[in-house]
């Protein structure tokens, strides 16, 4: 299950591509979380370390990177 790729890739730390209103990001996978009420994958970027949240509805696609 798609899910379970990312939770695996949030216990191990690895990269994951995502796309999102056609915009791409990678990043360093942190947790699986909820925001309000819904399923959300959180990461950060490298280069400045800022933490982004991903409501999984929103996700177009995601790739783990370097499992």
């Amino acid at each position: 299950m798609q899910v379970d790729r990312l939770e695996h890739a949030a216990r191990k730390g690895l990269r994951v591509a995502l796309s999102r209103r056609g915009t791409e990001y990678i990043v360093t996978a942190v947790r699986m979380s909820q925001v309000e009420g819904r399923d959300a994958f959180v990461g950060y970027l490298p280069m400045t370390g800022e933490e982004l949240v991903f409501r999984l509805e929103d996700l177009e696609s995601f790739q783990v990177i370097g499992d």
